[in-house]
């Protein structure tokens, strides 16, 4: 049976988006802002001054009582000994085989209060996996609909919070509590763009009353509400990965160059013993940045072919508002070089990409 708008969850932003005239696609069984002016003008927004985003599909999971934070680091691939209460850390929730069910990012509010935010496909097989496996006295609760997520991301963005007397300036991957106009949040110095930014954890029926205080804030500082087409575009970019896209069950953290978010050296977590193997081994193809020669737009699923025989295939593509030209990103042999020519089939033709070295921009997400 075909999935209707009427199926699709919304978050409760959704009139809001409507009455800016938004353009609306399915994201992980949400009705989602695609754009409101144009993704182009609002990927400049952000790269440029501003944007203001709407993620609350993504999930939430909070996991509590005594022992928390190390039955998560038992299970998650990141080392969240790395870590300290107040800051954040992007980390992996993979399965016995090493494929990722999901990429998550994990707020240590302390050793007994975590909160996981996962994508929204995936939160709930999260919670299953980690309520499947706590020990008691661990709590593990799906959080989805408690709170929403909204990001500022620009250069502008501590302007834009300053003018609410939110919390700006702390430490890439860190959060702190706050209040406005009686709504209790938490600011997040994360985000997926590549910018300085912030992400506000909200009371999901508070979410209205924060959009609307953010973007009379930032008007005078060039914000612009964004979609998530233009998320795409920025996280593109940066070469930062897309579940289903770019990290599956069948693309391992190894094969992803996403190595550097596993703690190699822990006795445990899901899919470690696979995981080694495969990076002692080698993996058989890596993720690799692509950036075209001429005017072709890879998308995911085409064909990349290295000496005229198809090798690999494209994850994630895009036309780069920034660079003005084509860039990917495609699962290719290890061998092939950076530097090195291939060619993508682009609706029939073979047009040259530059394998690269993501990220295509320079980002500034610690900037400041």
């Amino acid at each position: 049976m075909a999935v209707t708008t009427d199926d699709l969850a919304r978050t409760s932003l959704y009139d809001r988006h409507v009455a800016l005239g938004a353009k609306f696609a399915e994201f992980g069984g949400w009705s989602m802002p695609l754009q409101y002016t144009g993704i182009v003008d609002e990927h400049t927004a952000v790269r440029e001054r501003a944007g203001l985003f709407d993620v609350s599909h993504l999930g939430k999971a909070s996991v509590t009582g005594p022992g928390a934070r190390a039955f998560v680091d038992s299970c998650l691939t990141n080392a969240l000994e790395k870590i300290g209460p107040g800051e954040a850390q992007y980390t992996l929730c993979c399965d016995e085989s090493g494929g990722v069910v999901d990429d998550l990012i994990v707020y240590l509010r302390a050793d007994d209060d975590l909160l996981l935010v996962p994508n929204a496909a995936n939160n709930a097989e999260v919670v299953r996996r980690l309520a499947a496996a706590a020990p008691a006295g661990v709590e593990v609760r799906d959080r989805h609909r408690d709170f929403a997520v909204l990001a500022v991301q620009g250069p502008n963005s501590d302007e834009v919070l300053d003018a609410l007397g939110l919390p700006t300036g702390h430490a890439y991957m860190s959060f702190a509590e706050a209040t406005h106009d009686g709504v209790a949040l938490v600011v997040c110095r994360t985000g997926y763009t590549g910018e300085r930014g912030y992400e506000l954890l909200v009371p999901w029926d508070d979410a209205g009353r924060v959009w609307d205080a953010l973007l009379a804030a930032g008007s005078g500082f060039g914000i612009a509400p964004a979609g998530l087409g233009a998320r795409d575009t920025l996280r593109t970019e940066m070469g930062y990965p897309l579940h289903g896209q770019d990290l599956s069950l069948d693309i391992s953290p190894v094969q992803a160059r996403a190595g550097w978010a596993v703690g190699w050296s822990k006795p445990a977590f899901w899919g470690r013993d696979a995981l080694l193997a495969e990076k002692a081994a080698g993996p058989a193809r890596r993720l690799r940045g692509l950036k075209a020669r001429g005017r072709g737009i890879p998308r995911p699923g085409m064909t990349v072919s290295v000496d005229g025989e198809p090798a690999g295939t494209v994850t994630s593509g895009t036309f780069s508002p920034t660079l003005k030209q084509g860039i990917g990103l495609a699962l290719l042999p290890p061998g092939v070089a950076d530097g090195a020519d291939v060619q993508v089939d682009v609706r029939g033709r073979a047009e040259t990409f530059e394998v690269v070295k993501p990220p295509f921009v320079q980002p500034s997400t610690k900037t400041g």
